[in-house]
């Protein structure tokens, strides 16, 4: 037992504390870079697919072609959600948040998988890969459910254009496809964030893959991580206008208030993803009449970097994504689930990883109660 009396590190929310080691990704916080297995975001977000990059981050290298052939039919093999889950989405969102919905999602999906109270590395693979491959069709029968409409069921074995699809019931276009690829390969993969780590201590007590993911679906719904770009669109709109920026900004951090969207656990610069989404931000503003929006997000940006930039307080993915996802038709109470459709391929690369060399994760506590003894009084005699 550790007591508040004694000499021993304390790093409270854990920051700082190395508590894993990884060779998947890498955030560099000075430099403003992010890494995915040795690749700067910018070249991947620019050539590759989702499926690629999943692939990357799971098994360490590229695929050949044989092997991403494999690699998507696997995912392919058994992709859909039955009707049964949808009726219980529906109901799930009727009352609560989509992430409480997604959450349930995966847990009745990991309920129906007969392997899924097994713990050897092929069954945790394969129980990942049947999850992610069904993670767009679960997704996008959230949003439908949200709209009110009957579940969309598409054959594009495309990750990217399958969600779309079964999201709106219509082929999306090339331009909406890249931009929603990029956007999952942005969110991929971010370090040791707490979604991340919930993912990674569930697996570490040997549990099944559907709890590990479940696990960070729950991390990832609070506000402070997966529910910052809900927010951070939610604050421009509550701006309106260019005009006002200085003004509500202004005010906002004479209250303390936090500006979501800006600063980072880690990036001391300018977050090389919300410089990619920004260019594609301003695109779809244009093209589906935000452009307002837009023009104010640039100009909340500004006033940010002159008051707080000297303090290395920059955008960071949040801010510039939910403008993308709003301009391609997305209800705001989507946006975390989108998150997770993406950051999906993370959370099991990680998790995987860490079953190979695993450790069951037991951190102390540092004890500040009253240390005794202190003697026992019937409740009779109590006063």
């Amino acid at each position: 037992m550790i007591t508040g009396n004694q000499n021993t590190d304390y790093a409270r929310g854990l920051e700082g504390v190395v508590a894993a080691e990884t060779r998947i990704g890498f955030v560099d916080g000075i430099n403003g870079r992010l890494v995915y297995r040795g690749y700067n975001i910018e070249e991947l977000a620019e050539s590759s697919t989702f499926e690629e990059v999943s692939y990357l981050l799971l098994y360490g290298t590229l695929p050949t072609k044989a092997e991403f052939e494999k690699f998507t039919a696997r995912l392919n093999a058994d992709n859909r959600i039955d009707d049964h889950l949808f009726k219980a989405l529906q109901e799930c969102t009727k009352a609560s948040h989509p992430m409480s919905a997604l959450r349930t999602g995966v847990s009745y999906l990991g309920s129906m998988d007969k392997d899924s109270n097994k713990y050897d590395l092929p069954s945790q693979e394969a129980m990942g890969l049947r999850l992610m491959g069904k993670f767009p069709s679960l997704v996008a029968a959230i949003n439908r459910s949200l709209q009110g409409k009957p579940m969309v069921r598409s054959n594009e074995p495309n990750y990217t254009v399958r969600f779309l699809e079964e999201s709106f019931g219509k082929k999306p276009t090339e331009f909406e496809t890249k931009v929603f690829r990029t956007a999952l390969i942005l969110h991929a993969d971010h370090g040791m964030n707490a979604s991340t780590f919930a993912s990674m201590v569930t697996i570490s007590t040997l549990s099944d893959m559907y709890s590990a993911i479940t696990s960070a679906i729950a991390s990832l719904k609070g506000p402070l991580h997966g529910g910052a770009n809900e927010q951070a669109l939610a604050n421009l709109e509550r701006i309106g206008s260019p005009k006002n920026a200085d003004n509500i900004i202004s005010e906002m951090l004479e209250k303390k208030e936090k500006i979501m969207g800006f600063g980072h656990r880690v990036y001391k610069v300018y977050d090389p993803r919300a410089k990619i989404l920004k260019e594609y931000a301003k695109k779809l503003a244009e093209e589906t009449g935000h452009s307002e929006l837009f023009e104010t997000a640039e100009e909340v940006e500004r006033v940010m970097i002159n008051k707080l930039g000297t303090k290395g307080i920059f955008p960071n993915v949040d801010f510039y994504s939910g403008i993308v996802y709003k301009s391609l038709g997305f209800d705001p109470r989507l946006f975390t689930p989108i998150f997770a459709l993406s950051r999906i391929s993370g959370w099991f690369a990680r998790s995987f990883e860490y079953l190979h060399d695993n450790r069951l994760f037991r951190p102390r506590s540092m004890y500040k109660g009253e240390v005794g003894p202190l003697k026992y009084v019937p409740l009779q005699d109590r006063k």
